[in-house]
């Protein structure tokens, strides 16, 4: 087996698993979705330039770091951000509560968006993605304490604009 279809076996293997959450993440950050594939399919690319030099057993946090990097990247160079478009709707629930769920999740899109990046990915991986705070502390390279630190602010900012939002 050549070197490059080694390769491509670990990357399939530890890689591509993860690209579903990667793109999650891209798109909290950057809140476009063109973006955002532009920094998955980055991220991806240097994954698979760089898989022989993987050697943790964490290959989610790895690959997330490097996206995480690409997305503040690109945050820096001042790429305009998209509000999220989702919908929310499931098939065949009732008129209110379809209004009540779309009320809700606009809110809380709306709420997230406005909070800081730092904040805001620590938020996004914890709560939506399920990541421990070690890992997460990895993706974002700082401490666990900083971690707990940005996830506390990010709720308390969180529900403030969440409720303001509200009235």
């Amino acid at each position: 087996m050549s070197e490059s279809a080694a390769a491509g076996e670990v990357f399939a293997r530890v890689v591509v698993p993860h690209l579903p959450a990667a793109y999650r993440l891209a798109l909290w950050l950057l809140r476009d979705p063109a973006a955002a594939e532009d920094v998955v399919q980055d991220a991806a690319e240097r994954a698979f330039r760089h898989i022989a030099t993987f050697r943790g057993d964490n290959a989610s946090a790895w690959l997330l770091r490097i996206v995480r990097n690409r997305a503040i990247e690109t945050l820096a160079k001042g790429r305009p951000s998209a509000v999220l478009d989702d919908d929310l709707a499931d098939p065949a629930p009732l008129a209110d509560t379809i209004l009540l769920r779309a009320e809700g999740e606009t809110t809380l899109h709306a709420a997230l968006a406005e909070l800081p990046p730092t904040l805001r990915e620590c938020l996004v991986l914890r709560e939506l993605e399920e990541f421990s705070y070690r890992d997460i502390a990895d993706i974002v390279g700082v401490p666990v304490g900083t971690v707990m630190s940005r996830l506390w602010k990010a709720r308390q900012a969180l529900m403030a604009r969440t409720e303001a939002l509200r009235t």
